[in-house]
């Protein structure tokens, strides 16, 4: 006896041909079953219903368009098989039959739910070339952006049916940064269309079949540490369990260009990799305080190109920097020129000395949290508000769960502004006591002519 066999639903039934699903949904779950956006997301608190919802969607594509193929994935298959296979042939046994070796649900009328996981970026590869009407990804934030695109890319055929993609998320996790940036803060790049994209909030308080039958549940998300509590009852997208730097507040460390104090001093820092170029200029006010002022961030860049761009940055300087400080890494020779680094992009003009920064990840991001503290009500580090990829990326780093004192470098595409952030920090730079003092010269040190005898 198969397992389809062995469970019985409850929860259909035929009448005058028609199959009857039971079940009264929430005002948003409604919401999310009459959503035509081709992605949609339903997330937030926990217990807002987001799985039963989601299977309960997937069931009626699969009955209203015979043949449909639809794809079920979720980090590991063991999450999928005890938090959907099981309820699936519980709910909906009477329609369905499971196929362990072919890892799906299989309908009467051709319709098909493929059941997949992903718990790596080599595991999207298996999704490479393949196509589905449907793809529903269940806790969304637990995999990487690029996981997200891959399966994006099988969003495709040549039947005439609905072409959608369905994630529940939770606040929290490596896909944290891209959820909140497409479906909360509604921040698209070129390439996206924000009419494609829609969010639907879930919380407990929704959840009417939850509170009834374990009224406690709410009591014990209640009892949770705050920012625990924050994420998982209230469904905020800023607190998250696993944030590496909770000390971070908008309201506190972010303020309006018009708020910008003159400074004594300007430089810069930044992290260069030709995925992305994260360039920040930093001014220095006379009590010591640090401002992020302007930023860059561009990807696919050269040497070379990324040169004119930190030259453009600092033109836009009221007072020309300093110095610019950046990975030691660029001191190192290039294999395919010979040429370090230092040496292709000092040589361009506007670019400010170049230093090579204090690297240590661990004492870096120990005198950053030095300045993103409040003391005497206020913090020594304030950020522009037009510095929305450093805003965006701060609070989204994770923990390294091999070193609780590093930051994660997944997902790695937040981790290049706050790097450049770090070497700021650490540059240990201090205001002019002089306002007339002229910065030193700086000079190459030339080669001394020796021979074998000196």
């Amino acid at each position: 006896m198969n397992m389809s066999e062995a469970v019985s639903s409850k929860n259909t039934s035929m009448k005058g041909g028609q199959i009857i699903i039971r079940g009264v949904p929430s005002p948003r779950q409604k919401e999310f079953f009459d959503s035509r956006a081709r992605f949609t997301a339903y997330g937030g608190a926990r217990g807002g219903g987001k799985s039963w919802a989601l299977r309960r969607k997937l069931v009626a594509l699969c009955i209203r368009y015979p043949g449909i193929c639809c794809l079920l994935v979720r980090r590991t298959l063991p999450e999928l098989k005890s938090n959907h296979v099981v309820p699936f042939l519980k709910e909906y046994g009477s329609l369905l039959k499971y196929s362990e070796s072919e890892r799906s649900l299989r309908f009467e009328n051709g319709s098909c739910i493929y059941l997949g996981h992903l718990a790596t970026d080599r595991d999207a590869m298996r999704y490479q070339g393949q196509e589905y009407d449907v793809i529903a990804i269940d806790e969304a934030t637990q995999i990487s952006e690029y996981r997200f695109s891959a399966l994006k890319a099988c969003l495709r055929g040549s039947r005439d049916f609905p072409r959608r993609m369905y994630l529940t998320c939770n606040p929290g996790g490596i896909g944290h940064s891209f959820v909140k940036r497409l479906f909360v803060d509604r921040k698209f790049k070129p390439d996206e269309n924000p009419s494609d994209y829609r969010f639907i909030p879930a919380k407990v308080f929704d959840n009417e079949a939850l509170t009834t039958a374990d009224p406690d549940y709410v009591s014990s998300l209640l009892s949770l540490p705050p920012r625990l509590r924050d994420a998982w009852l209230y469904g905020r997208w800023d607190v998250f369990e696993g944030q590496f730097f909770p000390e971070f507040d908008e309201g506190i460390h972010v303020v309006r260009r018009s708020s910008l104090p003159s400074f004594s001093r300007t430089y810069v820092a930044f992290d260069y990799g030709f995925d992305m170029l994260a360039a920040l200029l930093l001014g220095i006010d006379s009590d010591g305080r640090l401002y992020v002022t302007d930023e860059i961030a561009l990807s696919g860049l050269t040497l070379s190109e990324a040169a004119i761009h930190v030259s453009s940055l600092c033109k836009r300087a009221d007072l020309p920097p300093d110095f610019a400080v950046c990975s030691p890494d660029l001191w190192n020779r290039r294999q395919d020129s010979g040429r370090s680094g230092f040496e292709i992009m000092q040589r361009h003009d506007g670019m400010p000395p170049m230093v090579a920064a204090d690297d240590r990840r661990v004492a870096g991001w120990r005198v950053l949290r030095e300045y993103l503290a409040v003391r005497d009500s206020s913090p020594r580090l304030f950020i522009c508000s037009d510095c929305t990829e450093l805003i965006r990326c701060i609070p989204a780093l994770l923990y390294d769960k091999n070193r609780t004192e590093d930051a994660s470098g997944e997902p790695h595409s937040i981790t290049h502004a706050p790097e450049a952030l770090r070497y700021a920090v650490m540059a240990r730079a201090y205001p002019r006591e002089d306002s007339n003092d002229t910065p030193l010269p700086f000079t190459f040190k030339g080669k001394k002519n020796t021979n074998f005898f000196d």
